[in-house]
């Protein structure tokens, strides 16, 4: 009986040593992801009859979730006749690992309802999902479990705890997960330098990690990637190029991460050389990141040709662009209104399937309306299928800046409707595009609901944004008590916006306050000046205007010239006043003689009170007879084909005269002109403007 019993024994622990190697062998194709080997290992097994008990079991399962062949693991668990703590955590693992996130937190449920105490691993795998499904409620649940079965402090744990409350927007929760725990790794760290960023407080960001200096934690190429970001959001560029210097010492300057943080970084401070040296110095291969920086950094700086280029490039070395690459290109064509190549991006991104992308899509939509094709930019529109707020803020305002309130209304209206909450953003467009369309009982109710409605509370923006929606209207006594009861001072915006509506409403003691205001917020700026003298001028009081001459002079404060420019042949011409640089300035200046007989003979009149210089009449008709965006019309009349509308950029706002001008114009040559000023588009057909002569 007893040699019977030590044979029984003998047997077990063979069986035992043969299943501790069979899982070895089982661990390693998991770790190497030999898929193709497991399964003959695992077939073998079956057919031989070997016993698949818990243990083994677990480790297959384990094996096909590493392999992303989840139903196998998912049959293995199902069939199961006794399963323990590590059966759950590895199903629970498996699903997290794959992105079954929903399927994570029901196995999860699961095995509490089986009286399955999880430990720290099980934790770690369901608040990733969490995480992944912004679901925070739920994981605060499972923080409150975690801290209940002991594993609160655990450092695995907390530091998927701190990930999940920052990555959900809960930073105060996740410092305090972070000052709980007893001990503390560079992982850890990371998460909350991470959250600080993806919350927006990139100056916490920089704090933590000065922290984490301090107490003598390991640096590593995560902290350093995620603080370099956080220096570019800041546009912090000494602490920048500290950040790089100890990149270069700890010699992770090959790391492709640091680097693509690096490039981003710099361009993110506007030092493009920087950027260059980084990208160009040992940096193969480059990835699409580095690239997206660097083009991101050339559209900060407006010089969209180079971001054009650098698309060339990194298609030219087989690298695929991304929805980020598109978005920032696309992003520089309409800044600069450049229709031709933002055409060309906007084929690319079909041909890369991106147009259904939310975020591609919007900025389309935003590049059509900046060029002035506002039918293209709502037909982009309505192609989204689900209109995210990005969208929704894109269309309202691209209506906006063509002086269509009742539009930006309506499609407020829309997205309210379509469960779409409005946001900062969306009022801003609101109030512009009721400013524009001269809405103001409109604009105020809107204003006064913003918090009470939609708990939006009033930024700086958006109080400045009334001023101009009462000062535009002519209602300069409600603006000035508007401002007189703003919770703070208007912003050098606001000023701006009350003085050129003293300038247009001839109301020359409250032009001289607000031009008093915005000289003190922005000494260099020549606005303040520019606007005042044309108030004198409009009165005749030509000593105040040569004195407010010699004050910008001796404050070397210098008037911004204006400029226009319009493509033709697909390149971009720019003229300034009475501009002879231009190759064919003979045909240009015939053109434009030609086109004021014409107008003079359909009834123009020059407005010459738009010119603040003590001249006679004639010097003025001719000043503004060779404005830069009449030069730039006449140019576009002789290279351009009949019946192609003529779209204007320009620096400044239309004057007056010139406004006059071009209705007559679009009349007499029979083309519709679109002009861009630097606050809204004028469409111009036939005599007529889109603005209804309120701008």
């Amino acid at each position: 009986m007893k040699a019977q019993n030590l044979c029984t024994f003998s047997k077990h622990i063979l069986t035992l040593t043969e299943s501790a190697n069979v899982a070895n062998i089982i661990q390693n194709y998991a770790k190497t992801n030999q898929l193709k080997k497991a399964k003959q290992l695992h077939s073998q097994l079956i057919t031989t009859g070997y016993p698949l008990c818990t243990y083994l079991t677990n480790h297959l399962i384990n094996m096909y979730s590493k392999c992303r062949e989840l139903d196998y693991a998912v049959k293995l668990f199902d069939k199961m006749a006794a399963r323990n703590f590590v059966s759950w955590t590895a199903m629970i693992t498996g699903f997290s690992q794959n992105q079954n996130f929903v399927e994570a937190m029901t196995t999860f449920c699961n095995m509490r309802i089986a009286q399955e105490s999880p430990n720290q691993f099980a934790f770690s795998s369901v608040i990733r999902a969490c995480v992944s499904l912004g679901f925070v409620e739920f994981g605060r649940q499972l923080h409150c479990l975690a801290l209940k079965c002991g594993f609160g402090c655990e450092l695995f744990v907390g530091s998927n705890l701190a990930d999940m409350y920052s990555k959900c927007g809960v930073i105060r929760d996740a410092c305090k997960v972070f000052e709980e725990m007893d001990f503390t790794d560079e992982v850890l760290w990371t998460a909350m330098i991470d959250g600080y960023a993806k919350n927006g407080d990139f100056e916490g960001a920089l704090l933590v990690y000065k922290r984490m200096v301090n107490e003598g934690v390991v640096i590593d190429h995560y902290v350093l990637s995620s603080t370099l970001s956080a220096c570019g959001a800041l546009k912090a560029s000494y602490s920048g190029k500290c950040l790089h210097s100890v990149v270069v010492r700890l010699g992770y300057e090959s790391e492709i991460s640091v680097k693509n943080a690096l490039t981003d970084m710099y361009s993110k401070v506007r030092d493009m050389e920087g950027a260059l040296n980084v990208f160009e110095f040992d940096f193969e291969p480059r990835n699409i990141v580095s690239y997206t920086s660097l083009i991101d950094g050339f559209v900060e700086m407006d010089q969209i040709e180079r971001a054009l280029i650098t698309f060339v490039e990194l298609r030219r070395k087989g690298i695929e662009p991304n929805e980020y690459t598109f978005s920032s290109l696309i992003k520089g064509c309409a800044n600069r209104a450049a229709l031709d190549q933002g055409i060309q991006l906007h084929a690319q991104v079909i041909r890369f399937t991106f147009d259904r992308n939310p975020f591609v899509s919007s900025i389309l939509v935003d590049m059509y309306g900046k060029c002035g094709l506002l039918d293209d930019s709502i037909r982009v529109f309505d192609d989204i299928d689900n209109p995210t707020e990005f969208a929704w803020n894109s269309l309202i305002s691209v209506f906006a800046q063509h002086g269509l309130g009742k539009e930006a209304l309506e499609t407020l209206d829309r997205m309210i409707h379509r469960g779409v909450k409005p946001n900062a953003i969306t009022f801003v467009s609101l109030l512009t595009g009721c400013s524009h369309a001269g809405l103001v009982d409109e604009g105020l109710n809107h204003f006064y609901s913003m918090e009470k409605t939609y708990g939006v509370v009033p930024r700086e923006e958006h109080y400045s944004c009334v001023i101009d929606l009462l000062g535009r209207s002519g209602k300069l006594k409600e603006a000035e008590e508007f401002i007189k009861n703003m919770p703070f001072e208007p912003n050098a915006f606001g000023w701006c916006s009350f003085l050129g509506a003293c300038r247009i409403h001839g109301d020359k003691e409250r032009g001289e306050i607000a031009a008093e205001k915005l000289m003190q917020l922005e000494p260099e700026n020549s606005g303040a000046h520019v606007l005042l003298s044309n108030i004198y001028a409009k009165e005749q009081r030509w000593e105040d205007v040569k004195n407010l001459r010699k004050m910008m002079r001796d404050a070397n404060v210098k008037k911004l010239p204006g400029y226009s420019w319009v493509d033709a042949g697909n390149k971009i011409h720019i003229f300034g006043v009475e501009d002879w640089s231009h190759p064919r300035k003979k045909e240009i200046y015939e053109k434009l003689d030609s086109l004021l007989d014409m107008m003079k003979e359909a009834g123009y009149i020059p407005c010459t009170e738009s010119i603040p210089l003590n001249v006679d009449e004639q010097t003025k008709e001719k000043l503004l007879h060779r404005h830069s965006e009449r030069i730039a019309i006449a140019f576009a009349l002789i290279s351009m084909p009949v019946g192609k509308p003529i779209i204007v950029k320009k620096n400044l706002r239309v004057c007056a005269d010139c406004h006059s001008a071009i209705k007559y114009i679009s009349k007499v040559v029979n083309r519709m002109i679109i002009v861009r000023d630097n606050s809204r588009f004028h469409h111009f057909a036939d005599g007529l403007c889109s603005c209804g002569d309120y701008w």
